[in-house]
């Protein structure tokens, strides 16, 4: 009885984060919100990238305009989302994504460097090497709309290549 408890507690407190992170994007407006706008919602982010770092990524768009950055906001491994928030050159919001979703996942080619993946979905929950089959894992936890808690797979190769992808219910 105790255990499930304690499983119900840690539950209800990843359900609350989620129900936190909707209100701060909710909070957010694009081309109004500023930089101190989204550190107050979000606070110091996992990583912050420049423009020039995710020109390299398919589909870039504001990311990759001059002078902006985009700073990662990872969930994993307990959560389900990770964002990227492009701050412009001006200072204020430019863009707020989800990026842990199957339309992005398809984007993941073979060939792509393990680089590119990290800027297009930010820090993965798990990382698992096989030195046997000279391979690397790269797990990320994402809900398939409507609830369906999955995880998206990237295999790399040895030289950190992107071979395949796979997702599969969590």
């Amino acid at each position: 009885f105790t255990r499930m408890l304690a499983c119900m507690g840690l539950l209800s407190f990843f359900m609350g984060l989620a129900g936190c992170d909707q209100q701060r994007v909710a909070e957010l407006e694009e081309g109004v919100s500023t930089e101190a706008d989204v550190r107050a919602r979000f606070g110091e982010p996992e990583k912050i990238w420049d423009a020039a770092d995710m020109a390299s990524t398919p589909l870039p768009g504001a990311a990759a305009a001059p002078g902006a950055r985009t700073f990662e906001y990872n969930r994993q491994p307990q959560g389900q989302v990770n964002y990227m928030i492009t701050i412009g050159v001006d200072g204020r919001m430019s863009a707020l994504r989800q990026v842990l979703s199957p339309q992005n996942f398809a984007k993941v080619l073979p060939g792509m460097s393990m680089e590119q993946v990290r800027k297009m979905l930010g820090k993965p929950m798990k990382i698992t090497p096989y030195a046997a089959k000279q391979q690397t894992h790269y797990d990320w936890r994402y809900l398939n709309p409507p609830s369906t808690a999955m995880v998206f797979t990237v295999v790399f190769d040895q030289d950190l290549r992107v071979i395949s992808t796979a997702s599969l219910e969590e």
